[in-house]
């Protein structure tokens, strides 16, 4: 009787250490669409490698820089740096970066000119109003030559900045709201992946001009700063950018969906 008490006992023992070993699932916050669907498929390569992984998608994207600072969640992939920046410098968030996940690119859409090739002097081009819009669309005509900008305008550029204008371009800023419906009156618009999307429109596929996959605007993985080191932020790391998500992304996405590594 003493044997099998002693027996039992070492086996409670036994599976109460592994019980304790079995690693924590990480949770990652995302938004609803291409960042939740690319980050179930990182969950697949996590799980293969002994990471479990839980998805927490947001309606409100305001919401998850608030919940990874607060331990809610344990990492979030869905905006880009500066408004990161933007938000710590804000709120005074304790969360950094730790990777690049994906870019949703900025393009430029066209039902007038079939290639930027047809550009001609004195074009229209409408950009979105919006302060982070205005910059992102002027950074976009600059790496196509179009414009230049002043070096001291750095990521936030404002028309007023334009140094150069090769073409002669007539910048219009439009509502967000409204791009689409410039298609039929300007000769090119440049829109962000949402707004295209909403559109029905494709960057990979529908576009005359569009971001490159290492935009500043490159969305990035961030975890709360006293973790950045920890042993599960690299794995989740690798997880993000292994050959298994870069092949999903390409297949389900095209180039609608850009990689920066």
């Amino acid at each position: 009787m003493r044997l099998g008490a002693t027996l039992v006992g070492a086996l409670v023992a036994v599976c109460c250490t592994f019980v304790d070993a079995a690693p924590r699932a990480v949770r990652i916050g995302v938004t609803a669409g291409e960042e939740a669907q690319i980050m179930a498929q990182v969950r697949d390569v996590a799980a293969k490698q002994g990471q479990p992984l839980d998805i927490v998608v947001f309606d409100n994207p305001l919401h998850i820089d608030a919940a990874l600072a607060g331990g809610s969640i344990d990492a979030a992939s869905f905006e880009d740096e500066a408004s990161l920046d933007a938000r710590r410098r804000r709120d005074g968030y304790a969360i950094r970066s730790v990777a690049a996940t994906v870019t949703l690119p900025m393009a430029l859409y066209s039902r007038k000119l079939a290639s930027l090739a047809q550009l001609t002097r004195g074009a229209t081009i409408a950009i979105p109003d919006d302060a982070p819009g205005i910059a992102r669309a002027l950074i976009l005509l600059q790496n196509y030559t179009f414009i230049t900008l002043q070096d001291s305008a750095g990521l936030s550029p404002t028309v007023a900045d334009i140094t150069s204008n090769r073409y002669g371009l007539v910048i219009r800023r439009v509502p967000r709201a409204r791009l689409y419906a410039m298609l039929d009156t300007a000769s090119f618009v440049a829109m962000n992946a949402d707004d295209a999307a909403h559109a029905g429109l494709m960057p990979g596929r529908d576009s005359i001009g569009i971001e490159d996959a290492r935009s500043p605007w490159q969305h990035v993985l961030t975890v709360r700063s006293s973790e950045a080191n920890a042993p599960w932020v690299a794995q989740l790391v690798r997880a993000c950018h292994s050959d298994d998500v870069a092949r999903f992304i390409l297949a389900r996405f095209q180039d609608s969906v850009r990689r920066p590594w």
